[in-house]
């Protein structure tokens, strides 16, 4: 069984992602930490995340950078959304995710557009989200937790921002696949929302 779960940022996605890849004894992938390692990687070779030719060299990355905490970073998230705009960087990294899909025994991916790109096979998509505002409050106490110190409006204003830069770009946009089940967290703490993650999927078995 393949489980494909886009979202948002710090919509719960991860989260829930990881408990259902638990509860179904499955491997999982969060297919961010690829466009995070290549944001960084293109950051410390002093490239341009911007610049295509700058991050599809980055696609290189050695493993064992996936490991590495930087890769929570803001300044990660933020190369990483820049980064996954080029058409060349999300096909140097699109056989790599693919290929974890297609292992036998299945898999949980979670991600921007799996279920639009990468597993549009999957037998449970599911789309989770949670208003801006919420999302902004969760990456807040998240940084808080790692010590660092940002504002809230300084959070929020980056949430919309890697919204429109995910929603907008012209390849494999963050959208919701058609046939996704919507799963809004804005209301439900982490035992809810995984709860209500697992009676969605088991409508599809």
């Amino acid at each position: 069984m393949i489980i494909a779960v886009d979202g948002p940022a710090a919509s719960g996605k991860g989260t829930i992602a990881k408990a259902l890849a638990r509860h179904y004894a499955l491997p999982h992938l969060d297919t961010g930490l690829l466009y995070r390692a290549v944001g960084i990687a293109v950051l410390r070779s002093g490239g341009d995340p911007s610049d295509e030719d700058d991050a599809f060299r980055a696609c290189a990355f050695d493993d064992a950078l996936l490991g590495e905490p930087g890769l929570k970073s803001e300044a990660a998230a933020r190369a990483a959304s820049i980064v996954s705009a080029h058409p060349a960087v999300r096909a140097a990294l699109l056989e790599r995710q693919r290929a974890f899909a297609g292992q036998s025994g299945g898999a949980v991916l979670d991600g921007r557009d799996i279920a639009t790109v990468i597993a549009p096979e999957a037998q449970a998509k599911l789309f989770v989200t949670a208003s801006p505002e919420v999302r902004a409050q969760r990456r807040l106490a998240e940084l808080a937790g790692h010590g660092l110190a940002v504002t809230y409006d300084h959070v929020l204003a980056d949430i919309r921002a890697r919204d429109a830069r995910d929603s907008g770009r012209g390849i494999a946009p963050l959208r919701k696949a058609d046939d996704a089940m919507l799963l809004d967290t804005s209301e439900l703490g982490i035992e809810p929302a995984v709860a209500a993650a697992i009676a969605l999927v088991e409508r599809t078995r």
